[in-house]
């Protein structure tokens, strides 16, 4: 695009070199007020917000493991059926326990939660590693087992964040949370999905995956113990002023089961499924359709962050229309070409409104008790989504597709309920 500029101004230049000139001109200000504008921004936000938002970054590519294991499972002769019934039956455990984690960090320092996320999901991709043979069904359901127990420590990631990112810029800080680890997926993941898909596309290479990102955990968890700031008690204070709305948190909880089911219907399991074994695809594509998603999200950063804040709620509508769409066309069993549109189209919608979102469930959490309500909230997602695995999994069992159906109406539903929101406010 560079290159056409200049060589549209430069064939013109002898007739009318002012124009070149100013041509130019415009352009190289354009570019330079643009990285001025990000430069600024970037330099704006505090020290341990950026190192935060840099370890959320390192551990991108580390997320392949989330998509090499159902397909692990799957090319071991496991249904997609089988897959989600096992997956549904390690979440059971994980609900009461979340909450009373999210609890005991309101005493505790949240730095040292983050560290055992890391550990216990080293543990896990390392047992993964040995599911062989007859031990396999072992090795798959304790790494999972420990890998939920990881999860139920996530909600201390938005309690984190809640206390380390300034409140008068969530929305901008927000943009570069999601910014900065797509750009690290959208480098790594078709490196990854080529070496999965075509170089070591067997089993065995996939253990040895699993063990290699196992590891990889002890260097995030050193990273996290240098570099990343203590958050105990004493740091969250909840500002003066602040009032717990009863009534619009009841509401923000509505929504949240309704994008819980909208999204736990269709997990990754049912694009894989649908890639792999019905447009008989590799795990390489798979991860085209994140990188392309990733672009999409990495734009949907920028569109964000030209909303105004008090168009919040429009941005979040608009967001959930696209997403509806995506899930619209997903139901009809779209070739792969336009399944890796449609998916880009869904992620630009949820990284447009995610900023606002995020931030309104902030604005009505008190910090002092931040890890006990997102671990509340947490617990509530997870009681909803107790069965959505193997419902998903009979759904695909059906058609590879309907799964998406289901997804459209909740999707549907969650925009109505916002609409409804927006004009009681």
């Amino acid at each position: 695009m560079k290159l056409f500029i200049f060589q549209a101004s430069f064939f013109k230049a002898e007739r009318r070199p002012n124009i070149l000139i100013e041509s130019c001109q415009k352009y190289l200000n354009f570019t330079i007020n643009f990285k001025k504008v990000l430069l600024v921004k970037w330099s704006e936000i505090p020290c341990d917000a950026k190192a935060y938002m840099l370890y959320h970054t390192i551990i991108a590519p580390q997320l392949i493991v989330w998509t090499l294991l159902p397909l692990y499972m799957m090319y071991s002769g496991y249904s997609v059926l089988e897959v989600g019934a096992f997956f549904t039956a390690v979440n059971i455990i994980s609900i009461p326990l979340t909450y009373l984690f999210g609890r005991a960090f309101n005493h505790w320092d949240i730095k040292k939660g983050l560290i055992a996320i890391d550990a216990l999901d080293g543990i896990a991709y390392v047992l993964y590693g040995f599911a062989k043979g007859v031990i396999a069904p072992l090795m798959l359901f304790a790494g999972r087992t420990i890998e939920k127990f990881s999860t139920m420590l996530y909600p201390l990631y938005r309690a984190y964040e809640q206390v380390i990112y300034p409140e008068d810029r969530y929305e901008e800080i927000f943009a570069w949370h999601l910014r900065l680890p797509e750009i690290a997926r959208l480098v790594t993941f078709p490196i990854l999905g080529y070496l999965f898909g075509y170089v070591f596309p067997k089993p065995e290479h996939y253990r040895l995956a699993f063990i290699f990102f196992g590891l990889l955990s002890i260097a995030t968890m050193t990273y996290i113990w240098l570099f990343l700031p203590s958050v105990g008690k004493e740091e969250r204070i909840t500002p003066k002023g602040f009032t717990f709305k009863a009534g619009e948190f009841k509401l923000l909880l509505t929504f949240e089961a309704l994008l819980t089911i909208a999204w736990e219907l269709a997990p990754e399991i049912i694009l894989i499924n649908y890639v792999v074994f019905v447009l008989k695809k590799t795990i390489f594509e798979v991860t085209l359709i994140a990188c392309v998603s990733s672009i999409a999200s990495i734009i949907g950063t920028y569109a964000s962050e030209k909303v105004p804040r008090e168009r919040g709620f429009q941005a979040i509508g608009f967001g959930m229309f696209l997403n509806a769409v995506y899930a619209l066309i997903m139901t009809l069993s779209p070739p792969f070409w336009l399944a890796l549109v449609v998916y880009a189209v869904g992620d630009f919608g949820t990284t447009l409104w995610f900023p606002f979102y995020r931030s309104w469930m902030f604005k009505l959490i008190p910090k002092e008790r931040a890890s006990e309500f997102h671990a509340a909230i947490s617990s509530y997602r997870k009681l909803i989504g107790l069965f959505t695995p193997l419902v998903a999994g009979a759904l695909a069992s059906v058609h590879a597709t309907v799964p998406y159906g289901a997804s459209l109406f909740a999707f549907i539903a969650a925009g109505v309920l916002l609409l409804w929101i927006k004009g009681q406010k």
